[in-house]
């Protein structure tokens, strides 16, 4: 593995001592970039819309450091002359801007982008796309510890680069997992290398269309080097050429190298891959990464076995939030699927799915929002029924309200919803608890 330090140019800070630096959501990302502004000498003011968001210890902490908290609606006062912006990952710079003095606005930078630029040459390897990037930025921490190194694991998996920093901790390699609304306001951010997974249609209800979306995803790559390692799936080499990726490219496919993998379908496959070639970069041998997949467990909300009862697997996809992530998790059963979707549909090719679904399923139990959406694209090639919640929706499946059971022994009755979850629950996480709490309770 290459010295940690070499070849690395530190960044300019983001902020000097005394700058205005407004911090743009109480989330776990604007907490951790609020703390990292202070120590570096900035004025911090935190904007949030609602006062029930604000994490009761921190305004604690906010209050003894100095921290202004603003909440209510946004207005042009709250960020004349900020020198800085970092927006929540889930606020559009565009909404942002239109609050921003006219002149020299302040630059609007993720908070992954403001912790980068405070490391201290430890390499990082980032990985994006649309639908698997936290099993594979697992699988790449997992591999590099069973090789002996110690590892950060971060950015849009749960904990921010900028508690790293806070910490005080030196690891041998950062594993970032990257989301399209972090990478877009990252301008310096130089992975040693980056792994792309795939790209299709998503949050198109956030970026204005597929381009923007597609380039803040290559935003991955804008400042490698040929020196670097850019890991593609097969097939990218005209996006590469297009968006001018001057690191080494290797392109990886499905593979059978690591047999005694417990995660389930063909993309998983992929993505042991994928994370295979990424981690040889930094030494980890063939041997080591056997072991660790061979160790690996399926995470949750993502293809996660959760019970089998009277012979139909009541499988646990929560995670699975886009149409192009309901093709992969179709494809990975071999027995027919009663398929739980619905929710906040965020685009994509529902029609194009109908000779998958033929394939692989049974019928399709809708619930909550978006069934305009689903039904006319589904229901002239198998039978689609609704209900308002999951849990109705699953007591349909099961039969458990006096109708017939549309789940038959040996059947799969899986929830991959291919819609964010946001009009019934806080976040995936929560949808998925709660598919479980039903089975476990409710079919049981």
């Amino acid at each position: 593995m290459k010295a940690a330090n070499e070849m690395f140019t530190k960044p300019a800070p983001a902020v000097k001592p005394g700058d205005l630096a407004v911090v743009v959501g109480a989330g776990v990302s604007g907490v951790a970039a609020a703390k990292l502004l202070h120590k570096l000498g900035a004025r911090v003011r935190l904007l949030d819309r609602s006062l029930d968001r604000i994490p009761a210890d921190f305004a604690e902490w906010a209050e003894s450091a100095g921290v202004e908290i603003v909440c209510g609606e946004h207005s042009p006062s709250q960020f004349r002359d900020a020198k800085l912006v970092v927006p929540s990952p889930g606020v559009a710079a565009a909404v942002i801007s239109k609050f921003l003095p006219d002149g020299t606005p302040p630059e609007i930078m993720a908070e992954t982008e403001l912790a980068w630029r405070q490391l201290s040459g430890e390499p990082v390897l980032g990985v994006t796309g649309t639908s698997g990037k936290t099993t594979t930025t697992s699988l790449c921490a997992a591999m590099l510890k069973e090789q002996g190194l110690t590892v950060f694991t971060g950015g849009n998996i749960g904990t921010p680069l900028s508690e790293y920093i806070l910490s005080g901790e030196k690891a041998d390699v950062v594993v970032l997992e990257l989301s399209s609304f972090q990478l877009q306001t990252c301008s310096t951010l130089h992975p040693r290398v980056g792994i792309l997974l795939n790209i299709s249609e998503n949050h198109l209800d956030f970026h204005k269309d597929m381009d923007e979306y597609i380039s803040a995803k290559m935003r991955l790559f804008a400042n490698q080097t040929e020196t670097d390692l850019a890991v593609l799936q097969d097939g990218m080499d005209e996006l590469a050429g297009k968006y001018g990726i001057k690191a080494r490219k290797i392109h990886y496919t499905e593979s059978d190298r690591f047999p005694d993998m417990q995660l389930m379908g063909p993309h998983n496959r992929c993505n042991a891959e994928a994370a295979w070639l990424a981690c040889r970069e930094f030494g980890v041998t063939e041997e080591a990464a056997a072991r660790a997949v061979a160790a690996f467990q399926p995470l949750e909300h993502r293809l996660e076995k959760v019970a089998e009862i009277n012979g139909v697997l009541y499988v646990n996809d929560s995670k699975c939030t886009t149409v192009e992530a309901l093709r992969v998790a179709l494809s990975s059963f071999d027995r027919p699927v009663v398929l739980l979707a619905g929710g906040k549909f965020k685009g994509g090719d529902l029609p194009g799915l109908c000779p998958l679904l033929k394939e692989h399923a049974r019928c399709v139990a809708l619930f909550g929002a978006s069934r305009e959406r689903f039904e006319p694209a589904w229901r002239d090639t198998l039978p689609v029924t609704w209900d308002r919640t999951l849990e109705q929706a699953l007591r349909r499946v099961a039969g458990k309200d006096g109708q017939p059971a549309l789940a038959h022994e040996g059947d799969v009755v899986l929830l991959a919803p291919a819609c964010s979850s946001y009009d019934q629950y806080p976040n995936y996480l929560r949808r998925g608890e709660d598919f479980k709490r039903v089975v476990h309770e409710v079919l049981a």
